[in-house]
């Protein structure tokens, strides 16, 4: 299974590794700090919710759609930062869990995340560079065997440490690691269930809850 592209599609990892070479992160605070900001996306993907319009695998369409779809009535990750005052790593991870769980977790997500995030959050490259640390780290059992996918992938965790302990560390780096834990983990995501895939995006949307209720 692999550790960084293990979700029908590897779309929100390929952002988020990539963005400490070339990041998008301007200083976003959630909701712009604003409670009614918070309550309209809300109010709204409860109404998607409640008529039944939330699908999984369709973007926006008929009025109908998945969380981003639902959130924005447009599928857009690119316009989070505007909208919401979230950035668009996070509505990529939003999108992945969304997809990957089953349809009646699914169902729930979209207001289960919005509600987690503390109005005005804004330290968002220390929880995106804690979560990549927590999500390498808890697969990495899974090909401890094959050290071709191992040693990269270590290189990244090593990298990730460094980031969130307050030393960030030379793109040039990021670059070199990130290239070969890519090639290393779509190589060992060819043999990923989906039955796996759909286990694993619970634990991937306990820990953003329980990170984003945590704050700081």
């Amino acid at each position: 299974m692999s550790i960084i592209a293990d979700s029908p599609n590897n779309t929100y990892h390929q952002h988020t590794m990539t963005q400490h070479v070339n990041t998008d992160a301007k200083t976003t605070r959630a909701f712009h700090g604003n409670q009614s900001v918070k309550d309209k996306y809300l109010a709204r993907v409860r109404a998607h919710r409640e008529a039944d319009n939330l699908t999984q695998g369709v973007g926006w369409e008929n009025g109908k759609g998945c969380a981003i779809g639902c959130t924005l009535e447009n599928y857009s990750h690119d316009a989070y930062p505007m909208e919401l005052g979230l950035p668009v790593w996070l509505a990529h991870l939003e999108d992945h869990i969304f997809e990957a769980l089953p349809k009646e977790e699914a169902m729930l997500w979209p207001e289960q995340f919005l509600s987690a995030i503390p109005i005005g959050y804004d330290a968002w490259n220390a929880m995106r560079d804690e979560f990549q640390l927590f999500w390498l780290k808890h697969n990495i059992e899974s090909v401890a065997g094959d050290y071709a996918v191992v040693a990269p992938i270590k290189a990244v965790i090593t990298l990730l440490q460094q980031a969130v302990n307050g030393n960030e560390p030379e793109s040039a780096a990021w670059s070199a690691a990130e290239s070969a834990a890519w090639s290393a983990a779509e190589s060992a995501a060819r043999s990923a269930a989906e039955s796996a895939a759909r286990s694993e995006s619970l634990l991937k949307r306990d820990w953003l809850i329980a990170r984003l209720k945590g704050g700081n």
